[in-house]
């Protein structure tokens, strides 16, 4: 009787494991796993928390169904799977650590993600990165860390990503602006 609950079971751990393995195969996901930083958000002064993805981006697709059909960037929700935003105010500077903002950027350092903008200011003290994840010559994620002494956000974005619908997005629902603004 021993020998058939272990049999079972060692069938039971080989299988779970071979079902494990195509997906090995086929790449990670590009979803970030953002971390709790629910530190930063009790010493925040303003905190964005943003989680959409399945079943609410289905509703969002539902209802925006006709404005959709004349407003283009509501168009970009078509491929989006996911969409999360965590974005902190502090009064005052340093209100995040840098092993904060590297819990996300160590992320984005596998081949499949690619540095796409890089925008640093140094009296500012503002940095700006996007990285899009490619698979099979096809972005599927797009993230975005920006820092300034009194603000730290991350987004993440995954799906079919059509980047000129996106860029459309910039500066909109705490998107961060990445372009230069050509009056400033």
């Amino acid at each position: 009787m021993k020998f058939a609950k272990y049999s079972v079971a060692c069938a039971a751990l080989a299988a779970a494991t071979a079902l494990t393995l195509p997906v090995a195969t086929f790449g990670r996901t590009p979803e970030l796993q953002v971390p709790d930083f629910s530190h930063l958000r009790a010493r925040a002064s303003e905190t964005i928390d943003v989680n959409v993805g399945g079943f609410l981006l289905a509703i969002a697709r539902a209802v925006t169904k006709n404005e959709r059909e004349t407003d283009p960037n509501l168009r970009v929700l078509d491929d989006i799977k996911s969409v999360k935003v965590r974005s902190y105010k502090f009064d005052s500077d340093d209100g995040y650590s840098k092993a904060d903002v590297d819990a996300v950027r160590n992320q984005l350092k596998g081949p499949e993600w690619n540095s796409m903008v890089t925008i640093h200011k140094r009296d500012a003290k503002e940095d700006v990165d996007v990285f899009i994840c490619v698979e099979d010559n096809k972005t599927c994620g797009l993230a975005v860390i920006a820092t300034q002494p009194r603000e730290f956000t991350v987004v993440s974005i995954v799906g079919d990503i059509d980047i000129d619908k996106l860029a459309d997005l910039e500066g909109q629902f705490h998107i961060p602006k990445v372009s230069e603004d050509p009056e400033t």
